[in-house]
Parts: structure tokens; sequence; C-alpha cells
């Protein structure tokens, strides 16, 4: 991969390999980039200059190999390797996280929650004990964690986001209303849930004006 890729054809590779999924336990071999594109309402062109920043894949008059493919943007992904991470945060949102599934079959594997209320620690989580804060220093010197998962108020946000990555974590994965905007070589994840929840409301209002 010789050039820059953008950020927009990253965030699109998740949906690729969702629907790659789905595909190959369908027990089918074998798509075009037309084919594709119909089922993902995305352009059969913009498929082709999406994967041809990582080689293409393709070849003309066949389609796409699912298999090889869905292994390919895996690798890219990094689905093929094991990461890491912690949850600090064991609210509602922390909670949540901590019972996903799928992040294990995707490769992510939550070795400690933390939290600073009374209430809080000490309580189990998916198998994990919840730890206080306090702990967090020496948790992490002693583990090679790769995510910090972090469900905290905006308030304490740039202040546990420094202090771990201070800590040697590689990434963040923020669910703050706050963005971070950290220097050095930590990757930072902003996540938040009411944007898309607000793109729904326009797009429900667009339809709802279209109907009038």
């Amino acid at each position: 991969m010789g050039k820059k890729v953008s950020i927009a054809v990253i965030r699109r590779l998740p949906r690729y390999y969702r629907y790659l999924s789905d595909l190959l336990k369908a027990d089918i071999k074998r798509i075009s980039s037309k084919e594709l594109s119909e089922r993902m309402g995305i352009t059969a062109s913009q498929i082709r200059q999406d994967l041809i920043c990582f080689g293409g894949f393709g070849q003309q008059g066949y389609g796409y190999n699912i298999e090889t493919l869905y292994s390919e943007i895996g690798k890219i992904l990094g689905v093929d390797r094991r990461f890491t991470t912690v949850i600090i945060g064991a609210g509602n949102m922390g909670n949540a996280l901590a019972n996903y599934g799928n992040f294990k079959k995707r490769g992510y594997d939550l070795i400690g929650i933390f939290d600073i209320s009374p209430d809080r620690v000490g309580k189990v989580i998916n198998g994990l004990e919840i730890m206080h804060m306090d702990k967090l220093d020496d948790f992490i010197k002693k583990n090679k964690v790769d995510i910090a998962i972090l469900t905290i108020p905006s308030q304490n946000i740039s202040e546990v986001a420094e202090r771990v990555a201070k800590l040697g974590v590689k990434g963040i994965w923020n669910f703050s209303p706050q963005d971070l905007h950290l220097s050095g070589n930590v990757i930072v994840e902003n996540v938040h849930l009411s944007d898309g929840l607000m793109v729904l409301g326009y797009r429900i209002r667009e339809s709802e004006l279209k109907g009038v």
C-alpha cells in the first residue's frame, strides 16, 4: 500500500467486511462489484476505487473471490491479530460494551474494567471484577494494554486520556461527548452515538417533507 488511504475509505472497510461475512455464510463464492453495490447501496465505481487502494483483489470478467476478499480486508483491519483492551468507566455504556460478545470474536480481548464509584468497584461484569482507578497504572504497566475504552464524563476525559497515553496505550476509543486530540503516537477514535440519531432524525424529517 504505497499511498495514504483516506479515512473515508477506511471507514467503509468494516461495512465491506460485514457484508462479505454474510455472503460467506450464504455459501456464495464470488461476486461482481455491481452485485455488491446493489446489496450495499454503494456504487460499483466506489467499490472498485476503494479496493484498488489496497491492490484491487478483483479479476476482470470474474469479480471478487469472496473468501479471499474477506480475508484480505480482515488483515487490513487487523482482525487477524489480537488486541488487549480495558474499559474505564463502568456505568451503563461501559457495562454494555463489557458484555458485547462480538469484541472477542473480532480480536479484542477485554482484560480489565475500572471505575471510581464505591457502588461499582468490586462488582463483576462478564467475569471481570471492576477495579478502582487507583490500580490502573500498575495494571497497565504489568499487562500489555493496546486500547483504552473511555466511557467517562467529559470533565475527566482529558486527564484520563493523557494518563493512559503516558502509560503506553496505543489507542483510545472515546465515548465521551468531548472530542479528544492527543499529541504523540496514540491513535484516538471519537464516537458520538447522538450524531447517528440526529442524522436519522434528519432523514425522517426529509422523508416526511417529501410526502407532504
